[in-house]
């Protein structure tokens, strides 16, 4: 509009000062101008009549997968003989191929087409609207819309198979599963020796303890194996969780819960989901894939954040928890932790710990140096200690150091779970 105003206003000037001149030569130079406006007026664009269409690839993939988006833009109006088409990429997403935008021409009821590549990280991108801007071929008109095409892509983060992680909680549900349950039954695992019974097989019958009672037959108890209530706590306090270089910590304590939620789910499990840090999000516990599917998506919104309520472990609400449950925590951990873990132990709950070590995470960035190096050390041996102590409370902890695999770090931590534990039921 400003192009047009300024040219009118030289063709009107030149109009004027020949008609007060008596100058042909002025006038004639109006004339180029005149026209100017004149086709600028007769092809400028009218009122825009476009709708826009969006399809995408997949709605929901893996973090790290391409997804193609495609849009078709349709004239329901007049010719446009120049128009632009800009797509609004979410700021989560980057543009692998293709471009989102593109400038051409639509005749009435044509349709133009866009599609490009993109991947991102986890979370969840809106596509909201496209810009339009149409003009004629000399740029004097020129009009502006953004036409509505929401699309929603939910890019789940990234789930590591693991071997199946052992639990032992002192409750456990009626159904059958992978949990020994302390109580005798039909099972795998030697769990006590009574009295025979009729219709106990004979190949359970302990022969050695019924030579020894000779008017009575003994046979062998297995320990029955069932499925569990499982807890997972997803610290999410912005004080605990650090980053380095471009990198979060909380990132990669994501993937351990989405690791680990996955593979009690699998073992049939019954799996609840907390968020914990500048408010309490509550996947509500159930089973099988549409229940990893709720967790998945959950963490995939998951954000860190403070908050003067849950700026510690004590508003941890344990009523969400069925009593004598497994609780699984994920978190860096801070010294003022301690206490609301040893509380959740004595009430019962059986308490696994997954901790991705913030020291090391933070100082691999640091530069080289001796004060670096003693700060360190010193916060390094303050974390030993609150490991130690947590592990002399019953509570059984996983220090994981980012750069090891989980996988590795789980099974090399619990694997090291002393027999005897196992039979009194400390750790997992």
């Amino acid at each position: 509009m400003r192009r047009f105003l300024l040219l009118s206003g030289l063709a009107y000037a030149l109009f004027l000062l020949g008609l007060a001149t008596l100058s042909g030569g002025l006038l004639a130079l109006a004339l180029p101008s005149i026209i100017f406006l004149g086709a600028a007026l007769l092809y400028g664009p009218e009122e825009l009549q476009l709708r826009a269409t969006r399809t995408l690839s997949a709605e929901r993939v893996s973090q790290g997968a391409p997804v193609v988006v495609r849009l078709s833009i349709a004239n329901e109006g007049s010719r446009l003989e120049e128009v632009l088409v800009e797509d609004v990429v979410p700021g989560l997403l980057e543009l692998t191929a293709g471009e989102p935008s593109v400038l051409t021409s639509l005749p009435p009821g044509g349709t133009v087409e866009l599609e490009y590549t993109v991947r991102g990280q986890r979370g969840v991108s809106d596509f909201q609207a496209v810009r339009v801007a149409a003009s004629d071929r000399l740029g004097l008109f020129r009009r502006r819309a953004m036409l509505p095409a929401p699309g929603r892509l939910t890019i789940l983060p990234q789930v590591l198979r693991l071997r199946r992680v052992a639990i032992r909680p002192r409750r456990t549900r009626a159904y059958a599963g992978p949990v020994p349950s302390r109580q005798g039954g039909s099972g795998v695992e030697f769990f006590g020796v009574r009295e025979y019974q009729v219709g106990d097989p004979r190949r359970w019958i302990n022969w050695r303890a019924s030579a020894r009672h000779p008017r009575a037959l003994f046979t062998n108890e297995f320990e029955q194996e069932r499925i569990a209530d499982v807890g997972l706590i997803l610290d999410a306090r912005q004080r605990v969780n650090v980053r380095s270089q471009g990198d979060a910590l909380f990132e990669h304590a994501i993937r351990a819960t989405a690791s680990l939620a996955d593979t009690f789910l699998n073992d049939g499990n019954r799996v609840g989901l907390l968020i914990y840090g500048w408010f309490r999000d509550w996947t509500f516990p159930g089973y099988g894939k549409v229940q990893r599917e709720r967790i998945l998506r959950a963490l995939a919104q998951a954000r860190t954040g403070d908050s003067m309520v849950f700026g510690d472990l004590d508003a941890l609400p344990t009523r969400l928890f069925p009593a004598r449950s497994q609780i699984v925590l994920v978190s860096p951990l801070c010294g003022d932790d301690l206490p609301t873990l040893i509380r959740l132990r004595a009430r019962g709950y059986q308490l696994l710990v997954v901790s991705p070590d913030p020291v090391t995470f933070e100082v691999r960035a640091l530069e080289s140096q001796p004060s670096v190096a003693l700060a360190a050390r010193i916060a390094h041996l303050e974390r030993v200690l609150l490991l130690r102590k947590m592990r002399q409370a019953g509570i059984w902890t996983v220090d994981w150091h980012v750069d090891r695999p989980f996988d590795q770090a789980v099974h090399a931590s619990l694997g090291r779970l002393p027999h005897w534990f196992r039979a009194v039921g400390v750790g997992p």
